[in-house]
């Protein structure tokens, strides 16, 4: 039996499981207090602080990312506006454990609403109000309790950093959990130790505490109950894959000197030290949303100045592509109201769509990128998300032209961008295809909905079909930001399709380079061609990985 999920952290764990089930339990709706409002604020504040210091007290243990993850968490707890939203529900009569569920539901639901990133860290949020509610409620915090001699498998829904960043792969063999996705805390803090893990499993809770599997972080795969000659081949093909990515170095390419700038996808300047670890050439997309949410007003110009400037200043030289604020819709701000309702956010005002409603934020993020960029001898680029007509890219150009922004692009993220490619090659410098969103709206399937995933796979032929036509032969170069660029596999096919660049999460570029630098220019194309001959994503994957001989032997 195989549970099957996404590779976050390569390498072989084996070992007997352990299925973490502690949780604290919600409190009841409609809880109350006995006593003064002054009181339970001050109880709530103080169950908060607790926790902060715990998580700060925990990260100085562990050193490394795994101090600067918990900082944030703390920041996290210590929020003013959260503190803000507690004590607005205790003055209503709510019971500080249950204000303070409430409250940090608040702030879950705009951050899974954004997606991607941003959407990962849902799960911090989860764990900080259960520390809160534990200390409240005087339960014992969730926590992963010392349960073998050996290394185990830990498997989880979801694991919070506090659990994690204590552990080493001297007790934890790999981690496993149903949830997350290649930016969570489960991945970045797996990547840091050094420890397998895969994400996304379903059903790996339901895993028979004690029995023996073999994890394969780059896979994304768990065996239950495998033999010891599938147990050595399986570490023979980590070692191998190993190896090619220590071989491949220096800039992107295929093997034949077909240049492909690699490039890292930000949530925020915090991530740059982990790019440039991973031989980032620049950045593909730097999302600024992170400024935006969870405020009543938007930060000023002076505040996104300082965020842009210091990815600016982390690559000299190199290309910055920075995505404008995605905003609007299925990720609504207090300070951009939309015009009326919207029964289906999805194909509501955002992105684009909104800054026509409100210019003047628009303005004030181009002039801060100006400012930013001057003095600098990073290229930055400047792009639009959710741009569906000629109209609206040109529109976007001027207004970039206007503040001296001299590169301007727009998101391919809609069928009718890639379709018209070339009517708004006109108007704008570059295009990025966001594939994520392209698949969303190809297939009418909500990237929120579970039960919709087959649709999001970016191997279905019909988006191969609109990434070709998005490429085109306009003259104007072409990338792609979506996470599909991180699948070794699939990243060569798309340079076969005639992407220019590629940009992704930062671990996952080594293993692009070195599937790159394995194949030429020509092989890359027989694979897309292939690909794109099929008619499921099964087929054109598999399709594309018997063109691409190399990559069996490189492990990936």
């Amino acid at each position: 039996m195989t549970v099957a999920g996404v590779g976050v952290s390569p390498g072989i764990g084996h070992g007997p499981v352990y299925v973490l089930t502690a949780s604290v339990p919600e409190p009841p709706e409609g809880a109350t207090y006995v006593g003064e409002a002054d009181e339970e604020k001050a109880r709530a504040h103080a169950a908060l602080e607790k926790v902060a210091a715990d998580l700060e007290a925990r990260g100085v243990r562990a050193g490394g990312e795994a101090k600067d993850v918990l900082a944030a968490q703390a920041l996290m707890a210590r929020d003013p506006g959260l503190a803000v939203g507690v004590d607005a529900l205790i003055d209503r009569g709510t019971a500080a454990e249950r204000a303070v569920y409430d409250s940090f539901g608040t702030y879950r639901d705009l951050l899974t609403s954004a997606g991607g990133y941003l959407g990962e860290r849902a799960a911090d949020l989860d764990d900080i109000r259960d520390r809160t509610v534990a200390v409240l409620t005087g339960r014992t915090m969730p926590g992963v309790p010392d349960v073998a001699a050996e290394p185990y498998v830990l498997v989880a829904r979801d694991l919070a950093p506090a659990d994690t960043a204590l552990l080493s792969k001297d007790v934890v063999a790999a981690f496993v959990t149903e949830e997350g996705g290649p930016t969570s805390h489960t991945a970045i803090l797996a990547r840091a130790m050094g420890v397998p893990a895969v994400v996304a499993a379903r059903g790996a809770t339901g895993l028979t505490p004690g029995v023996r599997v073999l994890v394969d972080g780059a896979a994304g795969t768990v065996t239950v109950e495998p033999g010891e000659r599938e147990v050595a081949a399986a570490r023979r093909r980590s070692e191998a894959r190993e190896q090619a990515l220590r071989a491949a170095t220096g800039p992107g390419g295929t093997s034949d000197g077909h240049a492909v700038p690699l490039l890292a996808n930000l949530g925020g300047p915090g991530e740059v030290k982990a790019a440039l670890a991973n031989g980032a050439e620049g950045v593909g997309l730097y999302r600024t949303e992170f400024l935006f949410l969870d405020r009543k007003q938007p930060p000023t110009g002076a505040e996104q100045e300082t965020a842009y400037r210091a990815v600016l200043e982390a690559f000299p030289g190199g290309k910055v592509v920075v995505r404008t604020l995605d905003a609007g819709a299925d990720k609504p701000l207090a300070f951009l109201p939309a015009q009326g309702e919207e029964p289906n956010p999805a194909l509501g005002e955002r992105g684009l769509r909104m800054f026509r409603v409100y210019p003047e934020v628009m303005a004030e993020q181009l002039d801060a990128l100006a400012r930013a960029a001057e003095g600098l001898p990073a290229r930055l680029q400047v792009m639009a998300p959710m741009v569906a007509t000629v109209e609206e890219a040109t529109w976007f150009t001027e207004a970039c032209r206007a503040r001296g922004l001299t590169s301007a692009g727009v998101m391919i993220e809609v069928p009718a961008a890639a379709l018209r490619a070339g009517d708004l090659a006109a108007a704008v410098d570059f295009f990025s295809i966001g594939t994520n969103d392209l698949a969303q709206y190809t297939f009418a399937a909500d990237r929120q909905v579970g039960a919709l995933s087959a649709l999001q796979d970016a191997w279905q032929p019909a988006l191969l079909d609109l990434i070709a036509l998005a490429v085109g032969e306009h003259g104007r170069p072409c990338g792609v930001c979506g996470e599909a660029a991180a699948d070794p596999v699939l990243a060569c096919v798309l340079v076969g399709l005639g992407v220019a660049t590629l940009s992704m999460s930062a671990p996952s570029l080594p293993a692009v380079r070195a599937g790159l630098a394995g194949h030429t220019l020509a092989q890359c194309r027989a694979a897309a061609e292939a690909a794109r001959a099929q008619s499921t994503a099964a087929g054109a994957r598999a399709a594309a990985r018997a063109a691409l001989p190399r990559l069996a032997a490189l492990g990936l």
